[in-house]
C-alpha cells in the first residue's frame, strides 16, 4: 500500500500543529509535482480532509481520473492545548508529563498516540494494495507500528518525508 505524507506546511519552524489545518509552502507545489512522477497509477484515494492533504489528494485523483474517498479519522493526531504553539513556549512541565509515555498519555485536551493508532487502523480496514493513503506522518508511524511490529522509538527516528511514497504492506495481505 503506498502512503503518502503531505506536503511541506506553511508554518513556522518549531511549532506544534497537528490538526491545525494548513495550507502547503510554496515548495509543496513542487513536492506535489514531484509526487505525481514517483507514485505509480493508482485505483483508489484515502486521504484525510486536512488541505495540506487534500491538495495533493486532488492532484493524484485528477491524474489517474480516480474519486478521493476523505476520512476524518486519517487525520493527524490532536495536540489539544499544544496546537498552534511553538514547542518553545509550550510549559515544559506540563509537556514533560506528556513526554514520559505519549504512547499512553494524552497531549493536554488531546490524543495520546494510542488512540491516532485506533482511528487509523479502523480507517484502512477496507483499504487494499490498490490504495494510496495522502495524510500524516502520524498516520505513517501508527500504521508501520501495528503493520511492520516496530517500535514507538523506531518509526520516532525517522522522519516521513514529505509527498513522497512510502510502501508498508498490511499484514492481511
Amino acid at each position: 500500500m503506498i502512503f503518502l505524507r503531505h506536503p511541506t506546511p506553511e508554518v513556522a519552524p518549531g511549532t506544534c500543529y497537528g490538526q491545525t489545518d494548513l495550507d502547503i509552502a510554496e515548495i509543496g507545489h513542487e513536492q506535489i509535482e514531484n509526487a505525481m512522477e514517483m507514485t505509480p497509477r493508482i485505483e483508489r484515494i484515502l486521504a484525510s480532509p486536512a488541505l495540506r492533504c487534500r491538495k495533493l489528494a486532488v492532484s493524484l485523483a485528477e491524474r489517474d481520473n480516480i474519486e478521493i474517498t476523505f476520512d476524518e479519522r486519517l487525520w493527524e493526531m490532536n495536540m489539544g492545548e499544544f496546537e498552534g504553539k511553538l514547542w518553545s513556549e509550550i510549559d515544559r512541565e506540563v509537556s514533560a508529563e506528556w513526554f514520559k509515555d505519549p504512547f499512553q498519555n494524552r497531549a493536554p485536551g488531546g490524543e495520546s498516540f494510542l488512540d491516532v493508532q485506533t482511528r487509523v487502523l479502523e480507517a484502512l480496514q477496507h483499504a487494499d494494495m490498490e490504495t494510496a493513503i495522502v495524510c500524516h506522518a502520524g498516520v505513517i508511524r501508527a500504521t508501520q507500528m501495528a503493520w511492520e511490529e516496530k517500535t514507538f522509538r523506531e518509526v520516532f527516528d525517522v522522519m516521513p518525508p514529505y509527498a513522497e511514497p512510502i510502501h508498508i504492506i498490511p499484514p492481511h495481505l
